[in-house]
């Protein structure tokens, strides 16, 4: 039996730079980070020869073509497992519409703890990149690749997009008591609203080319934000956060709407200098930066919503048990 544990993730600035339409023209650059919420995939063997999926609903099949989950059957595909396999996941939050990138971490767990049944082992690139190959080109998914490199990577990241598919992952540097600090500073609240991600998306990525400029401004965002996180300058990384989500709401018409920015500008009132809302918008997770002194009033200016405290993690996807008979 194998056990891997692959985090979910917040996404700070340059999302939607990730997209193949933009970066096939200007680098993309992102800065996200993993935190202490995760997706848990676990694998055995079986005595049978059928294939048993277990996640909201149970599945047992004969054939991998039968399995109805795709990301698994992708993922089982890729690796070549086509029977006598038992797979389970299980996450530490709902995993459908929250914008914490839970897609992309159920395809990199699920791929991590595939090839260690195998006894095999692959890096975070690979494991990254095949996740990318799954979503985008097998599924024809309309999302970017950021998710499925922080996913697999951890920590908080720069994380460039090259015009010849190529991907660059860099540390941001921060030593630990200040990564605490930065950590004290960040609220998430569930908005209470669902959506398929693939319908904000759709439209985002059909407006690449009129929304290219903005596009252009949010990398460079993406750019000074990591500069700021290196120097420490976190009140002003959050006004850059602030930034973004201004310019991310020029994106698509259903990224954000009269709820959402009715829920901003309370928290902002309250002492919030920044946030945005989590993932493609539309719903989800509300990430706001706040001084620690002004959080309980940010909390009760949103008593409505249910806050998540959390923290940033370091690692990335990874075998938490491995148990060989």
């Amino acid at each position: 039996m194998i056990i891997t544990q692959t985090p979910l993730r917040i996404s700070f600035l340059g999302g939607g730079t990730d997209f193949h339409g933009f970066y096939e023209q200007e680098e993309g650059c992102v800065v996200s980070s993993t935190i202490d919420k995760y997706i848990f995939v676990i694998i055995k063997e079986r005595f049978d020869d059928k294939i048993r999926v277990g996640y909201t609903r149970t599945e047992m099949v004969d054939q991998l073509d039968d399995v109805q989950h795709e990301l698994v059957r992708e993922a089982l595909r890729k690796t070549g497992i086509t029977r006598k396999v038992e797979i389970s996941t299980m996450g530490d939050i709902p995993s459908a519409g929250t914008g914490l990138g839970s897609s992309s971490t159920v395809t990199v767990g699920a791929l991590n703890a595939m090839y260690q049944h195998l006894g095999e082992v692959r890096d975070a690139a690979t494991l990254a990149r095949e996740a990318c190959e799954i979503e985008i080109d097998t599924l024809g998914k309309p999302i970017g690749k950021q998710d499925q490199y922080i996913a697999a990577h951890g920590g908080l990241r720069f994380i460039c997009f090259k015009p010849d598919g190529t991907v660059t992952v860099e540390k941001v540097v921060l030593p630990d008591a200040a990564r605490r600090r930065l950590s004290e500073h960040l609220m998430l609240f569930y908005t209470g609203i669902t959506r398929s991600s693939s319908t904000v998306l759709e439209e985002q990525v059909d407006n690449i080319h009129d929304r290219f400029e903005t596009l252009c401004r949010m990398k460079e965002l993406a750019v000074q934000a990591k500069e700021c996180l290196e120097r420490q300058a976190f009140d002003e990384f959050a006004g850059l956060l602030h930034q973004g989500w201004e310019y991310k709401k020029q994106l698509a018409s259903r990224i954000s709407n009269g709820r959402i920015d009715a829920m901003y500008e309370a928290a902002r009132r309250a002492g919030a200098i920044g946030g945005k809302i989590s993932g493609a918008g539309g719903g989800g997770f509300l990430l706001l930066y706040c001084p620690v002194e002004r959080q309980v009033d940010v909390r009760q200016a949103l008593a409505s919503l249910q806050e998540l405290p959390f923290a940033l993690e370091r690692d990335g996807s990874k075998v938490i048990f491995n148990y060989r008979r």
